[in-house]
């Protein structure tokens, strides 16, 4: 016999509520009208809600189990794991709980989950974050751009991010420029950190060795690296070849200007790698960080004897010289990544470490040797832009990526996003199927997460869908499409119907570059057909922009 749904309402006692206070907050947001009550001890003759980390459990799994009695008032239990665990099951109840602000229900039986993969992760760059619209100094694209906003952006750009992150399980958030003085420097920084820890996300600076600005990416700091070589001028790198990249998969070249972002330092120089290592243990000693995503730089290698003589890899070399016209060093990761693993996870030992494997390469491994020596317990991420996606669909196993020398793996999706396509960035279109495929290989074949670009918001619908999909798939990897459109999509269009022509109308705009104008507005016919007021027709209204525009350009 299936029991009761119980509920909660007038006066809720909430122990652990000191400790999680954003779950307290968030159910003070959404239940307003019911009194929560952060105590210590259980009261004898009130409703509780007991909030319990257990370090035991995955992160962010949990467990909801209530004692529903008609001679005790209500007791519900949540058990999380750690970092996350009790903000996701909040959320759970809080999405369980029905619309009357002064009565929540409750589930009538014991709800457990836990992530099918442990690594699901936003990448983004902060000059190209643009989550709170209101604001001047967008931008879109680039990797050496300075920061355009006024200094209060970034904060304003991804607190927003971080609140649906953690509405929405996504577990980090990776930020290249993570540290600039024009948006706000340390105390910005310390500040993201403590606001995205409290909702059970990870903030991850993005940093490479040697290059991308160091640890701090701008400004007049000591780990800056434009500011440490005018001091060590002894350690600059010597090129192999100009600065800068191509991705086969877009279609327009890239523009690296010179400035002090293009610097890079000597990784066999002995002082850049202690200076290195002595940024990394004070990153992580003063800020709250989840995380660090590493890599050895991608716009340069540096040519000097040293560097020549210890990596003697011909293989790694030709793939440089000769073929694919690579900008990076598998051997500079693996010789200098350990030392700042080690010293991050010296000052946090619960830190993710990231290390970038780079492009197009999962396959097709040069460095073997040298990627035998990664430390257990990095993580390894392998970006794939488009083209090379369609080979790791066909032809990754679970086989391989066991036998792979370095452990856990994860993918990072360099397309679906402005890096990959034609003159249009994808980074607005609905990219959601691909989410769910890549969530889902990712799983079968033994990957441990997946990486995509979070930077626009998602007041464009498309974006929204993608990022939904990205969350439900990554959490739940055997959720079928079909049940994602029926359960999580068609309710924010007001039924199926309606998000199916949604969905229609978007794949059409995306798959053409060039339209006829009959045909956009027709399509814009269907937007305006649709589109009412609130949250639907803001949906709505974002997908007629992006056809309105293309309308008014004649195509």
């Amino acid at each position: 016999m299936k029991r009761e749904r119980g509920h909660f309402s007038g006066s809720v006692a909430v122990i652990g509520g000191h400790d999680h206070v954003h779950a307290l907050r968030r159910l003070c947001e959404e239940y307003p009208d019911i009194k929560w009550q952060a105590v210590v001890l259980p009261p004898d003759s009130t409703p509780c809600l007991f909030l319990h980390e257990d370090q035991s459990m995955p992160e962010g799994s949990f467990r909801i189990q209530n004692d529903i009695n008609e001679n005790t008032p209500t007791k519900v239990d949540i058990i999380g794991g750690p970092f996350s665990g009790i903000i996701y099951a909040v959320e759970e109840l809080i999405s369980q709980g029905g619309s009357d602000k002064a009565r929540m229900a409750l589930p009538s039986e014991t709800l457990e989950d836990t992530p099918g993969l442990t690594y699901r992760t936003f990448w983004t760059w902060d000059h190209s974050t643009n989550w709170e619209l209101s604001q001047i100094g967008q931008q879109e694209i680039g990797v050496f751009n300075p920061y355009g906003k006024p200094p209060g952006g970034f904060l304003r750009d991804y607190k927003r991010c971080v609140d649906f992150c953690s509405k929405n399980r996504i577990a980090a958030i990776v930020i290249y420029g993570f540290l600039r003085d024009s948006h706000g420097g340390v105390e910005a920084a310390k500040e993201l950190c403590s606001y995205a820890k409290e909702r059970g996300v990870r903030i991850l600076p993005g940093i490479a060795i040697g290059s991308y600005g160091g640890v701090y990416w701008e400004g007049d700091n000591q780990y800056n690296l434009a500011t440490w070589l005018r001091k060590n001028p002894q350690a600059a790198a010597t090129l192999e070849k100009g600065v800068g990249f191509q991705i086969c998969d877009l279609a327009f070249p890239l523009n690296f200007p010179r400035s002090d972002y293009t610097l890079s330092a000597c990784p066999s120089a002995p002082e850049t790698m202690a200076w290195m290592e002595e940024g990394v243990s004070w990153l992580c000693e003063t800020f709250e960080i989840g995380g660090i995503n590493i890599e050895a730089g991608d716009y340069g290698v540096c040519g000097c004897s040293r560097c020549v003589a210890r990596r003697a890899n011909e293989k790694e070399a030709a793939r440089r010289r000769d073929v694919h016209g690579d900008y990076w060093s598998h051997t500079d990761m693996a010789d200098n990544f350990p030392r700042l693993f080690n010293a991050a996870r010296k000052a946090r030992p619960d830190t993710w470490i990231y290390s970038e494997i780079q492009w197009d390469n999962l396959l097709d491994p040069v460095s073997l040797e040298a990627q035998r020596r990664l430390p257990v317990g990095g993580i390894y991420q392998h970006t794939t832009n488009r083209t090379y996606w369609k080979r790791i669909s066909a032809e990754l196993t679970k086989s391989y990526v066991e036998e792979l020398p370095m452990q856990p793996n994860v993918l990072r999706c360099q397309f679906a996003c402005q890096w990959n396509g034609d003159e249009r960035t994808e980074r607005y279109a609905l990219n959601a199927p691909v989410f769910a495929e890549m969530a889902q290989l990712s799983y079968r074949t033994g990957m441990k997460g997946l990486t995509i670009w979070g930077e626009p918001s998602p007041w464009y619908a498309t974006v929204e869908l993608s990022y939904l999909a990205f969350a439900r798939f990554s959490w739940d990897p055997s959720l079928q499409y079909e049940e994602f459109m029926s359960r999580d999509v068609a309710p924010l269009f007001g039924g199926m119907e309606a998000a199916e022509k949604f969905v229609i109308a978007a794949n059409e705009i995306d798959a053409n570059q060039r339209l006829p104008l009959e045909r956009l507005e027709a399509l814009q016919r269907v937007c305006l057909e649709h589109r009412t007021s609130g949250e639907v027709g803001r949906r709505w209204l974002s997908l007629e922009e992006i056809i309105s525009r293309r309308i008014y350009m004649g195509e």
